[in-house]
């Protein structure tokens, strides 16, 4: 297998449970309690601008509602992602991935970004994320690995920048996972926890890909994992690492 530049341990959203996921702060309150990867997810706005959300619909983690797909960033930019966390956050705004570059790159933190596109963009979101990232992403910082469910988004990254490094995220594992994934130029899976076994480590390993599970916040499940011989682990359990 290739040398992997990646942490162990990566922030979910990053650190998406007692901060606001995929916010800067997020980020800060992960790398300050010793964190050195991160997990988030990445959208394009109608205007073209890639930054960071989960869902597809605003209402959850903003201050406004309805879909994200049809907003500008203008407009996005100027939302509030943080005070449905807690008010400690209130005006906190959603992260653009030139934030997020910048933020990694000064303090030397690798990242895995999610291709999250909203329904009818897996193509034109994928393109975009892989043609940000060879443009703009900082040299001195390891290339971010980009996954996704979507096929249609890895196939649109792979065709626009083949050198930045992708990973097929799984929920499950159907008949031909392992030749998907390797179709798709991949260099990992992600794959949901419950699907991980250690053949299916092995038989990735075998064809020269690195495994990955989300999202484990259990102290045990994670000493069972890494014992598989796993290479890395996305948690939302920020006292996990030190256990």
């Amino acid at each position: 297998m290739q040398p992997w530049p990646y942490p162990f341990w990566l922030a979910h959203r990053g650190a998406g449970k007692i901060a606001p996921e995929n916010t800067l702060a997020a980020f800060r309150t992960g790398a300050s309690l010793g964190f050195r990867a991160f997990e988030c997810d990445v959208k394009l706005s109608a205007d073209g601008v890639l930054y960071l959300l989960h869902d597809d619909d605003l209402d959850r983690t903003t201050n406004a509602v309805g879909p994200a797909k049809d907003r500008a960033w203008q407009e996005i930019s100027h939302l509030d992602a943080g005070g449905w966390l807690d008010a400690e956050f209130a005006g906190e705004p959603p992260a653009s991935l030139e934030d997020i570059a910048k933020f990694c790159d000064k303090n030397h933190l690798a990242v895995n970004l999610e291709i999250k596109p909203c329904p009818g963009m897996e193509d034109p979101t994928g393109q975009a994320v892989a043609r940000w990232v060879a443009q703009h992403w900082p040299h001195s910082s390891p290339l971010p690995l980009l996954s996704s469910f979507e096929v249609a988004s890895l196939k649109s990254a792979q065709a626009q920048a083949a050198h930045i490094p992708r990973a097929l995220l799984l929920e499950r594992l159907y008949q031909d996972w392992l030749g998907t994934s390797l179709e798709l130029g991949c260099c990992a899976v992600v794959l949901e926890h419950t699907q991980v076994s250690q053949e299916a480590i092995t038989q990735a390993h075998a064809q020269g890909l690195r495994v990955l599970a989300y999202t484990v916040n259990e102290l045990q499940q994670a000493q069972r994992l890494r014992a598989w011989g796993i290479d890395g682990l996305i948690t939302d359990n920020m006292g996990l690492p030190q256990r």
